[in-house]
């Protein structure tokens, strides 16, 4: 019998994702046949108790993995990242409200642009003029604010809060990039919200964690779907839920749970992050674009000194069966994205990558 060698791929790809083997052949296999039914995981009713199961377990492993708070509720909804920006400010921001933003790149900023048709807006700091390179700093908040606004980690240019912002007012976040990758504290948010498609399985989902308490003090009529309340009102299912993201989800979960949560999830992307970014300082071909204390360990962003040898060394990394390593149009060079389920040995290829230009160079 023939069998084919297949190449392992090392896919560095800054979403969707890369997800844990497991995962996805447990993945294939419910879309054949799910839980012994006979039919698959997406063409039995999202009603049926084995998929109200799925949702159920979803959401309480979102609430274990996080340690989130009583109040917390969990919801998946649809519409990605994009819908939750103005969702956020719809369910938080009063009428004739103000809050606070931090700009910090492409998502920040359109979180921004959304959140200005509710409401009064004040961008504390931006990295803008440095081609967001940097988290900015800001100087006190306006304790009026209903809440503040971050991105945690940006895919984009490679930048990271190093730790929650210590600021006086509710704080709301998208941590579509970096959730489960580090350990916080969620007492502060009344809001964080996350693509699944990063960290927790495929694109179609978004997980949203609120305080529920906080919810219902806009004053201002909100229409149903956009509605957290009517959401977790129907526990998550006031729609159609995007079935296969959040099954896949949920398995993604429970791998994580399974290495040891997300106090493990963090070591590993420590160690991961520690070993790309020693070889960007150590190579003398290669710089990185965001300054040190703001590295992600998600995406770490360089380029090469001199465009010159870039053929040599994208023919290296190819050959080495990487995948995604090309930065985005906004800050060109290369981007490693390196989410939960990538292990050390690809970044480690990613680095062999490196030192054999180096001495070929």
């Amino acid at each position: 019998m023939l069998q084919l060698c297949i190449m392992k791929i090392h896919n560095f790809s800054a979403g969707p994702c890369i997800l844990p083997d497991e995962v996805l052949q447990e993945a294939a296999g419910a879309v054949q046949n799910f839980n012994g039914l006979g039919l698959s995981l997406i063409e039995i009713s999202h009603r049926s108790k084995d998929f109200v199961a799925v949702m159920d377990e979803a959401r309480e492993l979102v609430k274990e993995l996080l340690q989130l708070p009583e109040r917390f509720d969990v919801l998946f909804l649809q519409g990605g990242a994009s819908l939750g920006f103005y969702t956020a400010a719809m369910n938080f921001l009063p009428e004739d409200g103000k809050a606070a933003y931090i700009d910090t790149g492409t998502w920040s900023n359109k979180a921004i642009k959304e959140a200005k048709h509710l409401g009064d807006i004040d961008v504390l700091g931006s990295s803008k003029d440095t081609n967001y390179n940097h988290i900015p700093s800001f100087n006190g908040i306006d304790p009026s604010c209903a809440f503040m606004h971050y991105t945690s980690n940006n895919t984009i240019f490679g930048t990271q809060f190093k730790g929650t912002p210590d600021v006086q007012v509710p704080l709301i976040s998208d941590m579509s990039s970096d959730i489960f990758s580090r350990t916080f504290d969620p007492n502060p948010f009344h809001l964080i919200y996350a693509g699944a498609q990063k960290n927790m399985g495929p694109a179609g989902t978004v997980m949203y964690a609120f305080d529920r308490e906080a919810l219902g003090k806009t004053g201002r009529t909100i229409p149903s779907y956009m509605d957290l309340a009517v959401h977790a009102s129907k526990d998550s299912m006031f729609n159609t839920p995007p079935v296969f993201p959040v099954y896949v989800t949920m398995l993604t979960l429970r791998w994580m749970k399974s290495m040891g949560g997300v106090a493990a999830m963090q070591q590993r992307n420590e160690a991961k992050s520690k070993l790309i970014y020693d070889e960007i300082d150590r190579n003398p071909l290669f710089e990185g674009h965001a300054t040190v204390d703001s590295r992600s360990h998600m995406n770490a962003t360089f380029r090469l000194l001199d465009a010159a040898h870039a053929d040599r060394f994208d023919a290296l990394w190819t050959d080495a069966g990487i995948s995604g390593l090309k930065g985005h149009r906004s800050v060109g060079g290369y981007r490693a994205s390196m989410y939960n389920a990538l292990p050390l040995e690809s970044v480690q290829v990613l680095v062999d990558a490196m030192q054999a230009l180096e001495q070929k160079s």
